[in-house]
């Protein structure tokens, strides 16, 4: 279902080899290119921009995953003495990742400030096309259209309505057993 973005600025591979991304030894994610000098991000375009901010945000997903997993393999202090050399190793990977995280998050803000600066010409802004939670939306104007289409409408609504309905019931037996398994285990 995934479908590739149609390109409009150069692409990763007509890219200088200086400014491809570069493989961390060990760890398998790719380092940040560069940003391009000032006068080369006005011929790239938004969707361009939208998409080296994706491959952004899936690293710095790997990264906090990398933290975690470093996180979790390091041992409690219980009194069993470690090696200070793996505690130093330890702690200069953890720092050197949260330097990283830190440097994506600026690249992250840049390319989004870029965006924005980009698209401020479109005639309507993302508040209007996905509207918050809570918000009342403007009636959408429906044509008129065959009885029986408007009765099969009907229909499904009650029938989702129901559905909804008895989810809700479901999901409330749910809440109730998981405090009492809770409450169980709290008495123990």
């Amino acid at each position: 279902m995934s479908t590739s973005l149609p390109q409009k600025g150069p692409s990763l591979a007509s890219m200088p080899s200086q400014q491809q991304p570069h493989m961390h030894p060990g760890s398998g994610t790719a380092q940040q290119p560069p940003m391009p000098p000032q006068g080369a991000l006005r011929e790239i375009s938004p969707v361009y921009l939208c998409r080296i901010g994706q491959e952004t945000v899936q690293d710095i997903v790997s990264r906090t995953m990398e933290v975690f997993q470093l996180a979790r393999a390091t041992q409690l202090p219980n009194g069993v003495t470690q090696s200070q050399a793996a505690y130093q190793d330890r702690s200069g990977k953890l720092q050197e990742h949260l330097r990283q995280l830190a440097l994506l998050f600026r690249k992250l803000r840049l390319l989004y400030e870029r965006c924005v600066e980009m698209t401020t010409d479109l005639q309507e802004a993302p508040g209007e096309l996905v509207p918050y939670a809570g918000e009342e939306v403007a009636a959408v104007r429906v044509e008129p259209c065959s009885p029986a289409v408007s009765q099969e409408r009907r229909e499904m609504l009650e029938k989702v309505k129901q559905k909804n309905q008895e989810m809700k019931v479901l999901m409330d037996q749910l809440r109730n057993l998981l405090w009492d398994v809770n409450a169980m285990l709290t008495l123990r």
